[in-house]
């Protein structure tokens, strides 16, 4: 006689309850099928089957996340594979296995692989600038992708992606990164070739340029001397103008500048005048808590002033060689001037995947339109305080 199933009803699941004095109370709805009611008061289903004269048991899930129905659809699907004498306990231990071996062989598994075999090899801030940029700009589109299944308009993708931001220099560095990971995923047996070189020329080119800026990972050793330059050969005022324009990274000109009555303390905002600015449209520079505390630090000494960065004589302002000699006496010579921290700035915060158009506004990058120029002056304010307090934060956290 055929046994009977769908013993159970919702309602019966729903207030079973552990008979008092049972670790476990198991309710049958046949089929094998049983609903495992524990003292606790939590429920798991679980099938019991017979395959070559040894009884074995499987899960199904908890209850009530799966429900009565669909613990039977479970129940009815394996046993489909035991009619054709498949063991469902070991079929799940193949199905772990190629779900093992799946996931060892996408972009993103491969990629953290390579990541760990060479970090050991680069100083700590770049080795962080190198995962930070896979997880931004590479993971988001290729991670899941099996990395022998990637084909070259993928990866190219990923990198017009970058270019949208702007930031053409890192798209051409991040395929020559994904090539060494296509590289060591061959030499691993994960993948047949480095679909890398096929980009050749399809990327939109990048024209160096000789600037005077140093590059984002020489950044920290950078800070550090400037926070230390008025303990070892200049003076603290330098060193404060120093601080405020990697804070803010506006233009030299600007900074050395500026008058006290430009910034908003209570608004935390500084506001230069259209007629100091290169493209003579007002601009907003809002006001980190670290660029806070340099400006209440430089007013101690103000000496009366209504410049902030008087010379010595107090109704001039310093020169502009002060900063690009402080830079010199620093060892940076050649390297760095005042302004490769716009450059530098832009582009690590690119490189951190902010968005483009709130870093082009705040590094106050020409408007030729003066309607547009005129809106543009406190376009993407909220993000551009995010952007300059994210800023800020940064270069406190490279120099620790």
């Amino acid at each position: 006689m055929a046994a009977k199933l769908n013993l159970l009803t919702d309602t019966q699941c729903r207030n079973a309850a552990c008979t008092e004095g049972l670790r476990i109370r198991k309710l049958s709805d046949g089929g094998g099928l049983y609903l495992w009611v524990y003292a606790d008061g939590k429920k798991y289903w679980r099938l019991r089957y017979w395959i070559d004269n040894k009884e074995k048991s499987i899960s199904l899930g908890s209850y009530p996340e799966i429900s009565l129905k669909v613990a039977r659809s479970k129940r009815d699907d394996e046993r489909e594979h035991l009619d054709r004498h498949q063991d469902p306990a070991a079929q799940r231990r193949v199905e772990k296995i190629q779900s093992q071996l799946k996931l060892e062989g996408t972009f993103e598994f491969v990629a953290r692989e390579w990541y760990e075999k060479r970090k050991h090899t680069w100083v700590a801030h770049h080795a962080q600038d190198v995962l930070r940029r896979l997880e931004v700009n590479l993971f988001p589109l290729l991670g899941t992708r099996p990395i022998n299944e990637v084909e070259a308009p993928e990866l190219l993708a990923s990198a017009r992606t970058i270019e949208k931001r702007g930031a053409f220099d890192l798209a051409h560095r991040m395929i020559q990164v994904s090539g060494q990971v296509f590289r060591y995923g061959i030499a691993t047996g994960r993948c047949k070739r480095d679909i890398s070189a096929d980009l050749r020329g399809a990327l939109t080119p990048h024209v160096k340029k000789h600037q005077a800026a140093i590059k984002p990972e020489e950044l920290p050793d950078l800070m550090r001397a400037i926070h230390s330059y008025d303990k070892t050969t200049g003076e603290k005022k330098t060193r404060l103008a120093l601080e405020l324009l990697a804070l803010t990274f506006v233009r030299t000109n600007e900074l050395i500048g500026a008058i006290w009555k430009e910034f908003d303390f209570n608004k935390k905002l500084w506001i230069i005048p259209a007629e100091r600015m290169k493209m003579r449209t007002e601009h907003f520079v809002p006001l980190s808590r670290q660029a806070i505390v340099v400006l209440e630090e430089l007013k101690k000494d103000n000496r009366g002033s209504e410049l902030v960065f008087p010379g010595l004589n107090p109704w001039r302002s310093i020169s502009n060689n002060t900063m690009l000699f402080a830079l010199y006496r620093m060892g940076y010579k050649s390297r760095m001037t005042g302004h490769g921290f716009r450059a530098v700035a832009s582009t690590a915060l690119n490189e951190m995947g902010l968005r483009s158009d709130v870093i082009e506004r705040q590094l106050a990058h020409g408007e030729r339109n003066k309607v547009r120029a005129a809106y543009n002056r406190a376009e993407y304010l909220q993000e551009r305080i995010k952007l300059m307090q994210t800023w800020a934060d940064y270069l406190d956290s490279i120099v620790k």
